[in-house]
């Protein structure tokens, strides 16, 4: 939730004083950002990512989807509001940065999505935003500002692909969240959580000025080799820092590892299948 799935990468709440924020990018890097891989797969083949692609990662995190569009050939820009994430990005796909955007075009872009812009460069024909929205209030409204600023640089009829989470019964992860979002508003049960609404994609689509041109549902479920890394990983997602503000990281912990009890396996595997779903929009 900026996403991750999970910014996508999840949504991003704002970083708490209380946050080591290189060590939660490292942890959404080596254990959480691999969760969505699936989702990542599918939208590229639905939309034959190739060398004719020129891609606009919107809350690109450490970098997977990038990678792993730059390896099916297409031109790649990421953008997002994470130094740290970024740091790691620029590790992954431009080792050696003026040698490496020289040969490949990729670019990693500190800021918001206006700041990607280029007069000498083509319009974008595919733009991602893989954070998943669907589970806090306002981050629709967060999309939706993403959006302002990047569906103009991309070209006409280009692709714009929104991603979200599944019906919570389908879920396993989402009773885990409401529990942080308790955590972080305890007087209104979790002012923070909302259900997930069908057609939250559409909706934020249609207020950009985009056409649905499909959608699809894919399964991402959450696997981690023990408790502790199952709780790095989704603390890495930002989801938990108004819970951390509002307490402290050892009672998140704590209230995250009770949480996970019930997808504990015998081995101390932890696994809790997921659907999310995308909508694949256009431009005008």
């Amino acid at each position: 939730m900026t996403p991750t799935l999970v910014r996508q990468h999840l949504p991003h709440t704002g970083a708490s004083p209380r946050v080591d924020l290189s060590t939660r990018a490292r942890d959404w890097s080596e254990i959480q950002e691999r969760m969505l891989v699936p989702l990542y797969e599918a939208v590229y083949e639905r939309l034959d990512v190739g060398p004719a692609t020129r891609l606009l990662g919107l809350g690109c995190g450490s970098g997977l989807a990038l990678l792993m569009a730059a390896s099916r050939g297409a031109t790649i820009t990421g953008v997002d509001t994470s130094a740290d994430r970024l740091a790691l990005a620029r590790e992954r796909l431009l080792p050696g940065e003026r040698e490496a955007h020289a040969r490949t075009g990729a670019r990693i872009v500190h800021g918001s999505p206006a700041d990607t812009a280029r007069a000498d460069a083509s319009a974008y024909t595919v733009v991602t935003a893989f954070e998943p929205i669907g589970c806090l209030a306002g981050d629709a409204e967060w999309l939706g500002e993403l959006l302002a600023e990047a569906v103009p640089l991309a070209g006409r009829g280009a692709a714009v692909v929104l991603a979200g989470w599944g019906p919570p019964e389908r879920c396993a992860t989402a009773s885990v969240l409401q529990v942080a979002a308790k955590l972080a508003d305890p007087l209104h049960g979790g002012g923070t959580w909302r259900p997930t609404d069908r057609d939250d994609l559409e909706r934020v689509a249609e207020r950009a000025g985009l056409r649905p041109d499909g959608s699809g549902r894919v399964a991402c479920p959450f696997g981690y080799a023990d408790a502790d890394s199952a709780v790095r990983g989704l603390r890495s997602t930002g989801l938990f820092d108004p819970a951390i503000t509002a307490t402290d990281q050892a009672q998140v912990d704590k209230e995250l590892a009770e949480a996970l009890h019930p997808y504990q396996r015998h081995d101390g595997t932890v696994w809790m299948p997921n659907v999310f779903r995308y909508l694949v929009a256009r431009t005008p």
